[in-house]
């Protein structure tokens, strides 16, 4: 068996163990991803597959897949042996979790011939379950790569207001002082989707300037301007 590169995810790579839109799982190279529980013993151990862009599914991915799979159920890893195993991995991993409260959620990047796998782990008091989302590694680590300068936000000049991560959040005023906040994700250096609508960054300025709403981001590191937009 061909030793596996395993590493904690970092904080850019774990919003990538969630379904994207088809947009963005397209331009990422998302392959499908895999659901598994875990017993306490090695014997029970179930899976099931979901495709997303099946183009992507080859027969050299299938190969890589199941080495992964069998390699992270070995001892020599052992990640995905068994609910002891799992919990005894992150603990030896701690800089691997990133969730909080009474579920710990831990994630790992696998890396294999041109695929990428992106593990997330789920301890729970009940039942560990996990979720491995594949990707064409080429294709994930480019628009990630685009992705780090941030989401431009405009006004319906073109003039640029803020950004926000990829990720971040930003807070809508409308006209009788309701708020609402969405999540945003970067589609391309001129797209954005904002809680699963694709929008061209002058669009959305513009319907923004045409509900009379004004719109901001939620305070974020290292991330430029922190000025309210408001469509004039």
């Amino acid at each position: 068996m061909n030793e596996l590169k395993i590493r904690p995810l970092t904080e850019e790579e774990r919003k990538y163990t969630f379904t994207q839109g088809m947009q963005l799982e397209g331009q990422t190279g998302t392959i499908g991803f895999m659901y598994g529980e875990l017993d306490s013993s090695r014997k029970d151990f179930y899976t099931a597959w979901t495709d997303r862009w099946e183009k992507y599914k080859t027969d050299a991915f299938k190969t890589e897949l199941d080495g992964v799979v069998g390699g992270l159920r070995s001892g020599e890893h052992g990640l995905l042996q068994s609910r002891t195993s799992m919990r005894d991995y992150v603990r030896e991993h701690p800089e691997s979790i990133f969730g909080a409260g009474d579920m710990t959620v831990a994630g790992f990047r696998v890396d294999k011939g041109e695929h990428a796998f992106l593990i997330r782990c789920n301890l729970r008091p009940e039942k560990d379950t996990f979720f491995c989302y594949c990707y064409v590694s080429e294709f994930l680590d480019r628009h990630m790569a685009n992705a780090r300068p941030g989401i431009r936000f405009v006004d319906p000049h073109y003039q640029e207001l803020f950004r926000v991560p990829d990720g971040g959040r930003i807070i809508i005023t409308e006209p009788d002082g309701e708020q609402r906040e969405k999540i945003c994700r970067f589609v391309d250096e001129y797209h954005t989707e904002v809680s699963g609508w694709i929008f061209h960054i002058c669009e959305f300025a513009e319907k923004m300037e045409q509900n009379g709403n004004s719109y901001e981001p939620v305070q974020e590191k290292g991330m430029g301007k922190e000025q309210p937009g408001k469509a004039r």
